[in-house]
């Protein structure tokens, strides 16, 4: 569960809030019951920010190690991918 507290209160808190979100989870601010911002450790922020390669670039990396190996896709190998057993009933 995600902490949350008032800028006000998070002022007067700071160092305490800023060592547990070091090892814990982030913390909500607030200011008039609203979230304004998030108190995160340096380890999430990293991890959000860092880059990340776009679905275009991923497949053509994809398809560059597949060919480099020499392996074939076939439809085969997706044949035990998909659950062929009908979902739950709907109400009428």
């Amino acid at each position: 569960m995600v902490r949350q507290f008032s800028i006000a209160e998070a002022k007067s808190k700071l160092p305490a809030i800023i060592h547990s979100v070091e090892d814990g989870p982030s913390v909500k601010l607030t200011r008039h019951g609203k979230p304004v911002a998030v108190l995160l450790s340096i380890r999430e922020y990293e991890q959000l920010t860092k880059n990340k390669v776009g679905f275009g670039r991923a497949v053509t990396a994809f398809r560059k190690i597949i060919e480099q190996e020499d392996i074939t896709i076939t439809d085969a190998d997706f044949e035990d991918l998909r659950d062929p057993t009908v979902g739950r009933e709907g109400e009428v």
